[in-house]
């Protein structure tokens, strides 16, 4: 009972492919009927491999001509096929049925190839839409119940067993594992997450069983973000597809003009007999249809967009595709791009009655009660140290924090908050602090008791991402002409970081607006610009940029929406593929438009010469146009 369905859901998925089957079966009998004599039969089958495989081209062809008032090559090869049947009817001379009935065949096979082509390459970019699953195991009340993934709220909590996917983006709040991030963010390793870390949708949960809460609705999930963007990429035309589109509608126009002028004026002006005549312009119709050349973009675009996704890297439409592969140069946001984003403790310089152990114990006590970043920084690094929480305590904006600890005055901040609490700042110490603060670092001096006396200085620095430096020198390699970093960062910071990482044009202290004029600048001096951002601040920036790249994790939303290509796993060495793969969609693209070229003038020739039938032409226009198609798949490997 299952087989009908099967077959009936085959079909409904692969019309073409069925199409091209039942017209080639139904040419063959037909074909076989005609050579035994049984014209009868014949003339039952053939039209039906006619209609079977024109059908879906002349339904589109007559859409194109009727609703849009244009010509198309649809149209163009219903009209040859149609032509060659009612020459050999008319002459009967049947075997120009079959060569009208092949054209209909290896066109429906063309139309298959480029159709499964083109769906492997959508089956490719949205096999993650199967990624996350269609409901979640929430806590309700201490139990366990399945709700779908649209009910979830922020601030569920949720349970993930080993083996299953995570269902929606989250924060761990207890449990340990490794979940494979692979269909997401790229890495190939599975990456060990615990309390406290974020988890992404669609992502494979280990060996450990997870308790998660949602931070944020389940429809704004990074892999819901992705989604979007896929389908936002499938629609939208890259210029030189639009270019070959308009093309394509007044070539169609020229083709026809001239096939009517082949079919009427030879006679007259060479002394052609008509059916010859008649039989060169069909093939010239033929022959001279430009379906290669309108295959030699998208499927490579689409192919390399593919590539891109499975590789962590999300190019939002094949535009932006065939401009990364331009980009002469690209300029860098610093923080949260180029380093993490997250400041950590750098050094601990203590003076000699002190341990490090004693000058972060002293600090943490403070500021653990504050919401600044060098604060949080300051508690991770104290992290077990048994350090106790201050009383008293009282922050003085942008200068430091002061409260009491095991009956002890602590006082941490800058140099200036701390002098008016101690005598002197110890001068060696001093001398460290301004030689840290000229490396880019920001230093926090802690200082201990009723008679308050310096214990040390924190150097407190946002860590540069280990791949930074390796990036920088390969695009340098790949040919990218300028490499700057923008910041609203000060300058020493600004150069120390620029230094770390192989930079050497660097702008600091910019507003967003800053950041803009910047890009503008480098259009004018470089016409095609990319720009690396994560923050709000870069939006406009990002924007500008002939090209802009956000950060997928760390990313702001607006970020994100603003950007052309979004790198999922926020790894800066994805931003060379992408321009490798730019570069090599675009040789693929060259490559194809030659050869479509290429055939179409060697066909027109032939033609024209006599050296070429109908067939011959068909088989030679529609095997450049597969051939196309699947030399632009080779960017899926």
């Amino acid at each position: 009972m299952l087989y009908p369905q099967r077959l009936g859901q085959f079909t409904k998925e692969h019309t073409d492919t069925v199409a091209a089957i039942s017209c080639g079966l139904l040419l063959f009998l037909g074909w076989f009927a005609l050579h035994l004599g049984w014209l009868g039969l014949a003339f039952l089958l053939l039209p039906a491999a006619y209609v079977i495989g024109g059908y879906e081209s002349a339904r589109e062809g007559l859409t194109t001509l009727f609703k849009e008032k244009e010509l198309d090559v649809d149209l163009l090869m219903i009209v040859a096929a149609i032509g060659a049947a009612s020459l050999g009817l008319w002459r009967r001379e049947y075997h120009l049925i079959i060569d009208g009935a092949i054209l209909i065949l290896i066109f429906a096979i063309s139309g298959a190839l480029e159709g499964y082509a083109m769906q492997r390459t959508e089956r490719s970019i949205r096999s993650l839409m199967s990624l996350t699953p269609d409901t979640a195991r929430v806590l309700l009340q201490g139990r366990e119940e399945e709700i779908p993934i649209s009910q979830l709220k922020v601030g569920d909590e949720i349970i993930v067993k080993p083996g299953e996917l995570i269902p929606t983006d989250g924060i761990i709040l207890s449990g340990y594992s490794s979940l494979n991030q692979a269909a997401i963010t790229g890495e190939s390793l599975p990456v060990e997450k615990t309390v406290g870390a974020e988890v992404f949708a669609g992502t494979l949960n280990g060996y450990g069983a997870l308790q998660i809460k949602v931070h944020k609705p389940a429809q704004s999930s990074l892999i819901q973000r992705v989604i979007r963007l896929v389908e936002q990429a499938q629609t939208e035309a890259p210029p030189s597809q639009e270019f070959t589109l308009r093309f394509e509608k007044g070539y169609a126009k020229v083709i026809v003009v001239a096939g009517i002028l082949l079919a009427t004026l030879p006679p007259f002006l060479w002394g052609w007999d008509w059916e010859t005549t008649i039989y060169r312009a069909l093939t010239f119709l033929v022959v001279a249809s430009p379906c290669a050349l309108m295959a030699a973009i998208m499927p490579t675009l689409l192919s390399g967009i593919a590539n891109g996704a499975r590789q962590g890297i999300l190019f939002k439409n094949g535009a932006q595709l065939e401009k990364i592969g331009k980009v002469r140069a690209i300029a860098f946001d610093k923080t949260g791009t180029l380093t993490t984003g997250q400041l950590q403790v750098f050094q601990v310089i203590t003076v000699s009655e002190y341990t490090q152990a004693d000058v972060l114990k002293a600090a943490a006590s403070v500021e653990s009660y504050s919401e600044h970043p060098i604060g949080k920084a300051i508690v991770q690094a104290a992290g077990d140290l048994n350090w106790v929480g201050a009383i008293g305590v009282q922050a003085i904006p942008g200068q430091g924090i002061v409260g009491i600890a095991q009956e002890q005055q602590v006082i941490v901040g800058n140099a200036i908050f701390v002098q008016q609490y101690v005598t002197n700042l110890p001068e060696e110490l001093e001398q460290m602090a301004q030689s840290l603060e000229q490396q880019g670092k920001t230093v926090v001096w802690v200082a201990q008791g009723n008679i308050a006396e310096v214990m040390g200085v924190i150097a407190i620095a946002d860590e540069v991402r280990s791949q930074a430096a390796a990036t920088i020198t390969r695009l340098k390699k790949l040919g990218v002409e300028q490499i700057v970093m923008l910041t609203g960062d000060n300058e020493e910071t600004a150069q120390s970081v620029a230094k770390a990482v192989g930079i050497d044009r660097v702008y600091a202290q910019l507003l967003p607006e800053d950041k803009l004029d910047v890009i503008r600048l480098l259009q004018q001096e470089y016409q095609t610009v990319a720009m690396v951002g994560d923050g709000i601040n870069d939006a406009p920036a990002l924007a500008q940029a002939s090209i802009g790249i956000a950060m997928g994790i760390s990313g702001s939303d607006v970020a994100l929406e603003t950007a052309d290509i979004v790198l999922m796993a926020d790894k800066l060495e994805k931003i060379a593929v992408a321009i490798h793969l730019g570069r090599r969609s675009q040789s693929i693209v060259k490559q194809n438009i030659v050869v479509a070229l290429g055939f179409i003038m060697l066909l027109l020739v032939g033609n024209f010469l006599g050296n070429i039938n109908l067939p011959i032409g068909v088989i030679g226009h529609e095997g450049s146009t597969v051939l196309v198609t699947l030399s632009g798949l080779r960017l899926l490997k």
